[in-house]
């Protein structure tokens, strides 16, 4: 008898075409077609940043929330976040609250921009009784050092006349004394993992305000004092806290937010895909696979520095599993990812189309290529 054929598809979301589940879904009616045996296995990934959370809430059978959050500007946006399957773990990702795309390019300004939503979205998590959490931050509109999101926890960031600090970066230089009596109690008895994949530091030259701020839209002169508040808030945090964060990698993430979580949350930065391959618990279903499929919508040199596919390929690796990657785009300097754990990778556009029709295609294009790829795997038997 004939033993079953698994195949373990974990690609990323292919972005604004399909997520990352409908991209397994898609692989799975391309496989079916030419071999209806071969059992399929979805482990839906991501490396951090957008869909994150999406991912892990497909990955584990969780649920999605949603909740009427401050945005950056301090307007009422929709936000979101998941718990997973097994009623343990909050997923948020900070741009949902806090996100420069929630923010015109026109109206965009880090010194005032805020955080709070995003603590409003923990505290949203926190409420369904989570022993962890998982907070992706890439994507922010803000430089606030995280000080809104401790903010909306409860913690008190006062000046110098005893008054709360107003939002954004641009008033963390008037911090006097930091207040974290009212802090949410239940904060001590969760862990709390933050997706990060940047090691700036808080300040300097390649601190969060110099590097990111102009995207942010900081000028010159707003980015100077940006980084100066800063300072200032890390050196007020060193003195009443015992803490010194300035230097720490990845503390400059997302305007510092990375910086606030550690200090007051005690958060711990991790590289996102190694999260999201420890949550879905991909290495131990891998190994009853024979292979793994992986992809996203983008391959080229940049995949070697933590995005998904190579991410999957090294647990592959491992595990001594052939690994099959496919991708909309396939850009220059693939060559170094054969040596790293990924044995082919196939483009899924089958011709000449503008970006709107290939993005609109995108599951078909997978099914597409995904049958062929079986079909070639037949063919070399």
């Amino acid at each position: 008898m004939n033993k079953e054929m698994v195949i373990v598809l974990a690609p990323d979301s292919f972005k604004e075409s399909m997520t990352a589940k409908q991209a397994c879904e898609a692989m799975e009616r391309g496989i079916l077609k030419v071999n209806p045996s071969v059992r399929c296995v979805h482990v839906p990934m991501a490396d951090g940043g957008e869909g994150t959370m999406q991912s892990l809430v497909d990955a584990t059978g969780g649920i999605i929330h949603s909740l009427m959050v401050k945005g950056p500007l301090g307007n009422q946006v929709e936000a979101f976040y998941g718990i997973t399957g097994d009623g343990k773990t909050g997923v948020l990702e900070m741009a949902s609250a806090s996100g420069i795309s929630l923010v015109p390019v026109s109206e965009r300004n880090p010194m005032l921009a805020s955080t709070y939503g995003t603590g409003q979205l923990i505290h949203a998590a926190l409420d369904h009784g989570v022993d962890k959490l998982l907070i992706g931050i890439g994507g922010s509109a803000t430089n606030d050092g995280g000080a809104g999101a401790i903010q909306a926890l409860g913690g008190r960031l006062l000046n110098e006349e005893g008054k709360e600090l107003g939002p954004g970066g641009g008033d963390l230089g008037k911090l006097s004394r930091i207040d974290m009596s009212g802090l949410d109690p239940r904060i001590a008895n969760v862990q709390i993992e933050i997706a990060c994949d940047v090691t700036n530091p808080l300040c300097g030259p390649s601190g969060a305000s110099h590097v990111f701020g102009p995207q942010k839209g900081a000028t010159p002169e707003m980015t100077a004092e940006l980084d100066a508040n800063l300072l200032h808030y890390a050196d007020v945090i060193k003195s009443q806290l015992n803490k010194d964060i300035v230097n720490i990698p990845g503390a400059g993430a997302a305007g510092g937010l990375g910086a606030g979580l550690m200090v007051f949350l005690n958060g711990v930065l991790k590289k996102g895909i190694d999260l999201v391959i420890e949550y879905t618990g991909l290495e131990e279903i891998a190994k009853q696979a024979d292979m793994v499929w992986t992809g996203e919508g983008s391959i080229d040199y940049q995949t070697q520095f933590g995005k998904t596919p190579l991410g999957v390929a090294m647990i592959a690796q491992k595990l001594n599993k052939p690994v099959i990657a496919f991708a909309g785009r396939i850009g220059d300097g693939i060559e170094t990812l054969y040596g790293q754990g990924i044995d082919a990778i196939f483009g899924i556009i089958p011709g000449a189309s503008t970006l709107e029709e290939a993005l609109q295609h995108g599951p078909t294009n997978m099914e597409r290529s995904s049958e062929n790829v079986m079909r070639l795997m037949i063919a070399m038997k």
